[in-house]
């Protein structure tokens, strides 16, 4: 399973003649970020989940160069190959978007329609992503010191007290979401942020003006710093659409599921315009 230097941990569900989508999911997430989705999408499409690098059950074999973006893109489309599949729709959530948008940028002819959830095309200017790194270094060394599940789990109640995430603690399901979140190792998901994190990551702002792949770029009512990034975003890029989904924040597809799931089934099968 995967690639060179990759093991990746994946569930493809191929329904016949079902157009397939491949979700991409956001730091600290794993392969059953989109469960609920996906299952209200399950009659319409097939779909690829993926563990990304740093996350789940995804190995990475070799040097850590092997979790940042580039190499990630390459290696998720080394396994596209490996499953035979030329052209799928993308969703990629927060990391997992940021992901999705390079994919799109660097291979266009793979992904016909993107779905951005909460996602950003990274930071404009070498000072801005000095900045991040000191940031997520921060965010290492806490994540370091959690020795046990407990720690962790404080951890992780800290992390979503940040204003991108609204109330989403008080979502009834939010324990659920904490129990996978637990399954990761807090010293690959260091990799990952230091590899893959938005100071880390290439800017994409400018690859963005040119780009003819159609985008739809959802964000959350109470995410106003990702309101603001993604109506800089459907400013520039010529095909891409910008909706902002009711009663959630960072977290939509969580939040508000049935107005996600809207929103993907009708942008995936709108044909057109002539």
């Amino acid at each position: 399973m995967g690639c060179t230097n990759y093991q990746f941990n994946y569930s493809l569900i191929s329904n016949t003649n079902k157009p397939l989508i491949l979700f991409l999911h956001g730091f600290m997430g794993n392969i059953q970020e989109f469960n609920e989705a996906i299952e209200l999408l399950t009659n319409d499409f097939s779909y690829l989940t993926i563990d990304l690098p740093g996350h789940g059950k995804t190995q990475v074999l070799g040097a850590d160069e092997g979790y940042t973006m580039v190499n990630t893109a390459n290696a998720l489309i080394h396994l596209l190959d490996e499953l035979k599949i030329n052209q799928c729709f993308l969703v990629g959530y927060s990391m997992g978007g940021r992901l999705a948008l390079y994919l799109t940028l660097h291979f266009p002819e793979r992904f016909p329609k993107v779905v951005l959830e909460s996602a950003s095309p990274g930071l404009a200017t070498e000072l801005e992503r000095i900045e991040r790194i000191k940031q997520d270094v921060q965010i290492a060394r806490k994540l370091a010191r959690s020795f046990t599940k407990s720690d962790f789990a404080t951890f992780l109640a800290t992390w979503y007290n940040q204003p991108i995430f609204g109330s989403i603690k008080n979502h009834p399901k939010f324990e659920n979401m904490l129990g996978n979140r637990l399954q990761n190792h807090p010293n690959e998901l260091i990799k990952s942020l230091q590899f893959m994190g938005t100071g880390s990551q290439p800017s994409l702002w400018e690859n963005l003006k040119n780009h003819e792949t159609p985008l739809l770029l959802l964000v959350g009512e109470y995410d106003a710093k990702f309101i603001d990034i993604n109506t800089q975003m459907a400013k520039i890029g010529k095909f891409s659409q910008m909706k902002i989904i009711k009663n959630s924040a960072h977290n939509i597809h969580f939040e508000n599921t049935l107005e996600f799931v809207q929103n993907i089934r009708e942008f995936f099968t709108k044909q057109p315009e002539n």
